[in-house]
């Protein structure tokens, strides 16, 4: 017995004695985010009830542990709590990554964002309940909310954004950060983007937005996502809608994951359907449309380091009005002088032709990565669009395009983001861009726009620096260069009628007869610049002076136009001698906000060397009928204006807008006034809320639009043969004043499951009123859309 004893004693003491309880566990506790240690971090080892603190560095060591499993509590006073386990059978080194509270992280980094654009520049920026009220808009029409801009149509669902005058390649639209390019010289090419995958809408006016574009004579779009949540949910929305006129409607989807670590990905998606629209006497025919929108965003969105992958798809389908495709000299006189269109048939679904079918893929990749010296952004971005216009064709062609274009993009940037301690920031990028155009010969027409290829390359520098809490200067300067190669047919009558012959020699590659193939390239070197300044008299008044001077290159349009551009249902004629724009930009603005007020006034003048416009010139008769001949001019304008903005809020729930936009452009050398100046309007808008009836709003809104009494008079005499005689042509005189009456309400329920239900109605045009718009270029056809009733329902979780 007492032998047994021992040899058990002897034993345990053996296993005791063999067990090594001399490892180290080292520990550093560290952000999530950013990466910096955290000291006075607590750490538990829950089975031994001990505790340790980090220190400066965020280091502990725990010394002479034996060998197992361990529960780790960590837990600091400024980050969540988080618990782990560790196996120790070893000296064992541990990085253990806390986050911080999820407010204080989402501030720091709506701060970062906000740093990206200027300062010295006053942004118009386009509220998440604006963008759900017109979610099934195109965004021409939501940007038509901000005072000073305005939209040049080409029927119901085609709109481009004009600001203080300037529009298509003069607007720079930038989509999560990417340079949208999608043949925006058209002015029948509307922005390839789906209002329901943007969360928010920054409009900058003028030229000084230079990180994004040197070019930018108009000013610059900004669209974007928001900000993922830092933590672990689902939540996104559902929202579907119907209108009456056009008797279609719309379904969107939004679906987002976020988990606390930073991670996410987002999934959105839209269906629209719309058949003929409808002016108070007449139906348009053949203006229905069909869209269908895709997009996924994911990626890793931390404080100091980040990435995101985005992909959006833009696609439709639409028809262009049946009347505005013309066979002869007198229908189109006809066409202009009648009240109603001469072809006007019962309401449909089908889109005929003439109609256009586009389709444009974004791809987008960006890194980011904060380092002591700045923030180092890197972007590529790959964007594919392809549009197809169809004329009315006889034969084996008739289910041919009559324009087939194809345009790829390939973008490379870097941007680096740099503060300093004497309340300074600089901003420098580098960026290059190589676009190919091409035309599919197979349609069998004439190419209004030829085979190119295009290299860009870029560099800006941004600094603006804080002299005291009123004063902050900004200055900037960036430099763009551009080589365009492309391949051309001339006819060889306009070849000569044009001079080309004695001018550019040099790039003729061969003479075939009545054809003349060349071989066009050149170069432009373009500086921009940019001074402005911020005064802050006191909390919530500010004054924003900036002077500017912006260079843009002719685009593809401009240089090389030769043809029928279908959609348009006009010949364009471009100029290869064209220089570059030179803009010299003045902006003041003063903005006044508080709590029950927001009052803004901005005024510009703007004056463009060499400016580029496009006027008609005359008839044309062709296979497919006769058009109108424009052609595309250049000399030196100038355009100045102002708007102002009043909002305010009386009592609790009364609610008073006013706006007022007022623009003027001349040639300067006779001061001839430029084509398509938008028109002065006024706007007015009153609205009472009930928070205790569900938050229920409902307001009234007045727009009256002024007539353009200032226009270029390029009226000019047509021969008819059947008649044999000239009549006047007017493709001038604008149409007269009118005034619109909208009405919209909104009311929201909350769900038992914690979702919020949201119900919008709004009816526009309540007295339906017959009217024309000048910025229409379907106005010499049809009048514009009569009475809308629309009524969305959106879920939001």
């Amino acid at each position: 017995m007492a032998l047994a004893f021992l040899c058990s004693f002897f034993t345990i003491c053996g296993n005791i004695y063999a067990q090594n309880c001399n490892h180290d566990l080292s520990i550093k506790v560290l952000d999530l985010h950013d990466g910096t240690p955290l000291s006075n971090a607590v750490v538990v080892i829950s089975e031994l009830e001990i505790q340790r603190f980090t220190n400066l560095e965020g280091k502990l060591i725990f010394k002479d542990l034996c060998k197992g499993n361990y529960t780790l509590n960590i837990s600091h006073e400024e980050c969540k709590d988080i618990t782990t386990s560790i196996n120790v059978n070893r000296d064992t080194f541990k990085k253990i990554r806390l986050e911080h509270h999820l407010n204080e992280l989402e501030e720091i980094m709506v701060i970062s964002d906000n740093w990206n654009n200027s300062r010295t520049l006053f942004e118009n920026k386009i509220s998440k309940e604006v963008l759900e009220d017109y979610n099934s808009r195109t965004i021409g029409e939501i940007l038509k909310t901000v005072t000073g801009v305005s939209t040049l149509n080409s029927g119901n669902y085609l709109s481009k954004p004009v600001i203080n005058g300037l529009h298509s390649s003069r607007v720079i639209l930038i989509n999560n950060g990417v340079r949208l390019e999608d043949q925006e010289w058209g002015i029948d090419h509307a922005p390839s983007i789906d209002i329901n995958s943007i969360d928010n809408i920054s409009v900058i006016k003028g030229a000084s937005a230079l990180k994004y574009a040197g070019d930018a004579v108009g000013g610059v779009i900004i669209a974007e996502t928001s900000k993922e949540k830092l933590l672990d949910s689902i939540y996104g929305d559902v929202t579907s809608n119907i209108q009456s006129n056009g008797r279609g409607g719309a379904i969107s989807t939004n679906f987002t994951k976020t988990n606390s670590n930073g991670w996410y990905y987002k999934l959105q998606g839209t269906l629209k359907k719309m058949g003929d629209f409808e002016t108070p006497k007449y139906a348009m025919t053949n203006t229905g449309f069909s869209e269908h929108n895709f997009s996924f965003k994911a990626g890793l969105n931390r404080i100091d380091h980040g990435f995101d992958v985005y992909y959006s798809l833009f696609s439709n389908k639409l028809g262009i009005l049946r009347s505005s495709h013309a066979h002869t000299a007198i229908d189109i006189i006809n066409a202009i002088e009648n009240e109603i269109p001469h072809i006007i048939e019962d309401f449909s679904y089908d889109i005929n032709i003439p109609r256009q079918k586009t389709s444009h893929n974004l791809l987008k990749l960006k890194a980011f990565k904060n380092f002591d010296f700045g923030k180092l952004v890197m972007r590529y971005d790959f964007q594919v669009n392809d549009r197809k216009e169809f004329d009315i064709r006889r034969g084996d062609d008739r289910n041919k395009p009559a324009l087939d274009l194809n345009l790829q993009t390939h973008s490379l940037a870097f941007d680096l983001e740099s503060k300093f301690q004497n309340n300074s920031n600089l901003k420098v990028g580098i960026s290059g861009r190589y676009q190919k155009n091409f035309p599919d010969p197979y349609t069998g027409v004439k190419r209004i726009i030829p085979d190119y290829k295009k290299y860009d390359f870029s560099v800006y520098s941004i600094y603006d620096i804080s002299f005291d809490r009123n004063w902050l200067l900004e200055g900037g300067i960036r430099y763009d260069f551009s080589h365009i190669n492309a391949y051309k047919y001339y006819r060889t009558s306009l070849w000569e009628a044009r001079n080309y012959d004695e001018l550019f020699p040099e790039i003729v590659v061969e003479d075939l007869g009545l054809n003349t193939l060349t071989n066009p390239k050149f170069n432009f070197n373009n500086f921009s610049s940019n001074l402005g300044t911020r005064f802050t008299i006191n909390n919530g008044e500010n004054i924003y002076f900036n002077y500017s001077i912006s260079s843009r290159k002719p685009n593809p349009s401009e240089l090389f136009s030769e043809g029928l551009h279908h959609s348009s249902a006009r010949i364009e004629i471009g100029d290869l001698s064209f220089n570059s724009e030179v803009g010299h930009n003045i902006s003041l603005t003063y903005n006044f906000a508080n709590e029950k007020s927001n009052l803004t006034v901005n005024s510009f003048a703007n004056y463009v060397n060499d400016f580029i416009y496009i006027i008609p010139v005359d008839l044309m008769p062709t296979i497919a009928g006769v058009f109108q001949y424009w052609e595309y001019k250049q000399d030196d304008a100038k355009l100045f204006g102002f708007d102002i903005k009043y909002d305010r809020q009386y009592f609790n729930n009364f609610f008073v807008g006013h706006q007022f936009s007022l623009i003027k452009g001349y040639e300067r050398e006779n001061n001839k006034p430029l084509i398509n100046m938008p028109p002065a309007n006024l706007k007015n808008q009153i609205s009472y809320n009930f928070p205790e009836f569900n938050n229920l709003n409902i307001s009234l809104e007045s727009e009256f639009v002024f007539r353009q009494n200032e226009y270029p008079n390029n009226n000019f005499e047509v021969y008819i043969p059947t008649e044999q005689t000239y009549e006047w042509l007017d493709t001038s005189t604008p149409p007269g004043s009118y005034h619109l009456l909208n009405f919209a309400s909104s009311i929201g329920f909350k769900s038992n499951n914690g979702g919020f239900y949201k119900i919008n109605l709004r009816v526009e045009n309540i007295l339906n009123n017959l009217y024309k718009d000048y910025l229409n270029r379907l106005r010499y056809f049809t009048h514009e859309m009569g009475r809308n009733i629309l009524v969305s329902l959106s879920y939001s979780y």
